[in-house]
């Protein structure tokens, strides 16, 4: 069984084939599997961290193409489920010429939102050593219940659980709803992967380290605070930190944050307890920024995901970072 679960929304992304171009010019576009928690997943097999991924795809083709390409990748998707109710979600990013991206999404409903409670695979959750999730799936019901009863499960098993609260403003009814969804996830975890933009948008902070704080909770050990290329800060209970980011040429930046915070996970999933010490949470933060940078020399999220080796290779020789 794998060690990491990754858990939410599994989808096709479609980016255009040149760059840069916006949907309305684009006229071919690049087929890739995609969402946050399976990129996580692929992330994290990329990494030599064994992980399964727990969601649900459609019984059509995108979905049967989704699940080729998990196993692939080497992620095991045993607790993935199959649905004939609804199709497998797309969505279509468009690229700005610095690699930042916007997606327009095609899910009324997509399969991944039809996950229920009696779905979610508690043998997979008690064999783990990590519970990862995202925000998207707390967006509608039944997802949403079956998110919180995974997470439920997780901690009653003694898992570490983990989490992004990742921002994508228009699957959410307001940006009130929004924040209150993307906080009630923030709440059932102990490691958590944020960027900037997402930290200001719920506590309308400018300064990392303070908004963090506001978004702190007892459960809480560790908070990553993404920053592009300046890299990452990071919070525990009583101490932060800032780590560099590394200098490459950037063409597409979609699943960085993905692959960060697969590489922040892995870089903690080895140690009976997530380290509480400076020194070993900064290393773990520019194993992570190594390979969040390597993740947007490609395009697409998952065939952008590093390898362990590409990642150290990185970090030996940072001045000599992949450029396309």
């Amino acid at each position: 069984m794998a060690d990491v679960v990754a858990f939410g929304e599994l989808l096709v992304d479609f980016v255009p084939a040149a760059r840069p171009e916006s949907l309305m010019a684009a006229e071919t576009f690049k087929k890739a599997a995609g969402g946050a928690p399976a990129n996580v997943a692929v992330g994290l097999a990329r990494l030599g961290v064994s992980s399964a991924f727990m969601g649900m795809t459609g019984k059509d083709g995108f979905g049967r193409f989704l699940a080729d390409e998990l196993l692939k990748a080497g992620v095991d998707i045993a607790p993935l489920r199959f649905t004939a109710k609804a199709r497998t979600g797309l969505a279509f990013v468009s690229l700005e010429p610095n690699g930042e991206r916007d997606f327009l999404f095609y899910r009324s409903p997509g399969a991944d939102m039809l996950m229920t409670p009696d779905d979610v695979d508690e043998n997979a959750l008690r064999a783990a050593k990590c519970f990862h999730f995202g925000s998207i799936s707390l967006a509608a019901e039944p997802s949403r219940a079956s998110t919180l009863h995974a997470a439920a499960l997780a901690r009653h098993h003694g898992k570490l659980i983990t989490y992004d609260p990742n921002l994508r403003r228009e699957l959410w009814p307001t940006a009130d709803d929004a924040r209150a969804g993307m906080r009630l996830g923030l709440a059932e975890a102990e490691l958590v992967k944020i960027s900037e933009e997402e930290l200001r948008f719920l506590t309308d902070e400018p300064d990392p380290v303070v908004g963090g704080r506001r978004l702190w909770h007892p459960r809480l050990r560790l908070m990553a605070i993404t920053r592009g290329r300046a890299g990452c800060c990071w919070l525990t209970a009583d101490a932060h930190g800032e780590v560099r980011g590394f200098p490459v040429t950037a063409i597409d930046a979609t699943g960085a944050g993905d692959a960060f915070m697969a590489g922040l996970i892995a870089g903690m999933i080895g140690a009976p307890a997530l380290p509480s010490d400076a020194t070993a949470i900064t290393a773990a933060c520019r194993f992570a920024n190594a390979a969040g940078a390597l993740a947007t020399t490609g395009r697409g999220a998952i065939p952008s995901m590093p390898t362990r080796q590409a990642v150290e290779e990185l970090m030996r020789n940072p001045t000599a970072g992949p450029s396309v």
